[in-house]
């Protein structure tokens, strides 16, 4: 029995070819960067909704916001953090899309933080993160094919049908 290395046949080839892409290929090293960020910071930051070992999350969460949801307020970070598990995962499978999702989930963030005071340089740091995500969206229209509806064939028309 042989152990893998870099240039053994027993390597998966889409490993190697896509460190080796990201080496000579600066904008898809950044796309891969970007990826492998939008996909373990949400779902980090998710997790952690439920532990709080980073953070006190609820104190993020503007007053008003508090005074419109169906719930407390630990429990409405208990969704955000199911919310940015899936964007996580989503960005892991399928970033030209998701990346946009994420988008739009930081400029929420961002109107949360500047609606009351006291967290506008969170705000301005979500905003850098919503700018990523529009990049990362970007790069993987070049770099993450898009998904094809599949239809169903064409009927064949025999001639007496054309006519």
């Amino acid at each position: 029995m042989t152990t893998p290395t870099p240039q053994s046949p027993t390597t998966t080839h889409a490993d190697g070819d896509a460190l080796q892409r990201a080496r000579s290929d600066p904008a898809y090293g950044v796309f891969l960067l970007l990826r492998i960020g939008f996909t373990v910071l949400p779902i980090a930051m998710g997790i952690d909704k439920f532990t709080n070992v980073l953070t006190n999350w609820e104190h993020y969460l503007a007053p008003w916001i508090v005074d419109i949801i169906p719930f407390t307020a630990h429990q409405g970070m208990l969704v955000v953090g199911v919310i940015e598990i899936a964007a996580g995962i989503a960005v892991a499978v399928k970033p030209r899309y998701a990346a946009y999702v994420v988008a739009a989930w930081l400029a929420g963030i961002i109107v949360n933080l500047l609606s009351y005071p006291g967290f506008y340089d969170v705000a301005l740091r979500d905003f850098g993160l919503l700018l990523a995500a529009l990049t990362l969206g970007r790069l993987a229209s070049v770099y993450d094919p898009a998904w094809h509806r599949r239809t169903a064939p064409a009927p064949t028309l025999t001639a007496a049908q054309r006519h």
